[in-house]
């Protein structure tokens, strides 16, 4: 293990949806306010900026090459370069109030995309499954801020959280189908500022979940138990990654977004990208099949 360092120093507004490219040795990133997708090449220390023309929430893989784009108003096929090719699915809401906010694939390369209610006030927002075959179904709802999906190692359990509830639940899942069953609390955190986001699972089946407001990232163990947690120089991290030639480098995407000017004066690199060496490996990122 080693200490938490600022690889990228881009003080981005909301930087979110870490995903490691081992075919471009890259991680790639958004930052949902710019909005922009990003590639962060940690070889050259290199950032290319692909602009996008409204928020993006995240986006997954594709194979073998581009990208599925999750957009305000819908997904998107993207090439190489960031450049949209076509809308492929509207979005399921009203866009004057809602995003798309927290997604990736499953181990059979399905997309999974939640959504948020940005007014906060109601919970009106779900999490959606989209096939290879270009569908759209909606998987769970009852949700203000759809956030920390995640499959354990063999595939069998899905996670979930809604980042208000301070709650992550866990599900059976079937990667055959798609489909995930008999719901129940993982872990429920307390503390007020303990809002877990983005997650990531590692190869030994633990969780790592970033505390939005928290200022650190956990390790949770299988069983639901806090077995370690990390410090990051900003309040607000956001997501977790493993990345490298080994996956054994954690990267933490970050926010600056509405911090006070004290608050980032303290922790200037704020919105930056950090990494720590970790001793256990984490997982290969699946590619859309589509």
């Amino acid at each position: 293990m080693s200490a938490v360092q600022c690889v990228l120093d881009v003080r981005a507004s909301l930087g979110e949806s870490p995903v490691w490219s081992a075919r471009d040795k890259a991680l790639y990133w958004v930052d949902i306010n710019a909005p922009s997708l990003n590639k962060y090449e940690p070889a050259t220390g290199r950032n290319t900026v692909m602009p996008m023309p409204e928020s993006i929430g995240c986006f997954a893989l594709r194979q073998p090459s581009g990208f599925l784009v999750a957009l305000r108003s819908g997904i998107w096929l993207a090439r190489a370069d960031g450049t949209l090719d076509r809308r492929i699915l509207a979005a399921p809401y009203d866009p004057a109030h809602h995003r798309f906010n927290d997604g990736r694939c499953d181990p059979a390369g399905r997309f999974f995309v939640g959504y948020m209610n940005e007014r906060r006030d109601a919970a009106s927002a779900a999490l959606m499954r989209i096939d290879p075959d270009g569908r759209m179904t909606q998987v769970l709802a009852g949700i203000t801020i759809s956030n920390g999906l995640a499959w354990s190692p063999d595939g069998r359990t899905m996670y979930h959280a809604d980042t208000p509830t301070r709650c992550i639940r866990a599900f059976d899942y079937d990667v055959a189908t798609g489909t995930a069953s008999r719901p129940r609390v993982f872990i429920q955190f307390r503390g007020e500022n303990d809002r877990p986001d983005g997650g990531a699972v590692d190869s030994a089946g633990h969780y790592w979940s970033a505390f939005f407001r928290g200022g650190k990232v956990v390790r949770v163990s299988p069983e639901g138990k806090i077995v370690a947690e990390h410090k990051i120089p900003s309040m607000c991290p956001t997501m977790c990654a493993f990345g490298g030639p080994d996956l054994r480098t954690v990267y933490v995407t970050s926010s600056r977004q509405d911090r006070d000017a004290e608050e980032l004066e303290r922790l200037p690199q704020s919105g930056g990208i950090f990494a720590m060496k970790v001793d256990v490996p984490g997982l290969p990122e699946p590619a859309f099949a589509g």
